[in-house]
């Protein structure tokens, strides 16, 4: 295998690294809020401001958090991956 073909698949597992930790976040966010839903329903309905719920706010913070992922992601493949396939397609 030569240089450029071991660089690629160097780059292609850090690729499925970060997609996978993301993603993991992703699942730790949503499937938390949703276990919080499932057993604890009396906090959720709890209110921090006057109609504003406590439910309402994490799901807000859920929907907020994906995008911020999403963010995180997108810059990471802009500044990181995209830079590196150009590399290696200039070789």
């Amino acid at each position: 295998m030569n240089d450029r073909a071991k660089a690629l698949e160097s780059l292609a597992a850090k690729r499925w690294q970060v997609s996978l930790i993301l993603s993991a976040a992703m699942m730790f966010i949503y499937f938390g809020f949703i276990l919080l839903i499932a057993f604890n329903k009396p906090l959720l309905g709890s209110l921090v401001l006057p109609g504003l719920s406590l439910g309402i706010l994490l799901g807000v913070l859920v929907i907020i958090s994906a995008w911020v992922l999403i963010f995180i992601y997108v810059r990471w493949a802009n500044n990181y991956y995209d830079n590196k396939v150009a590399k290696l397609i200039d070789k």
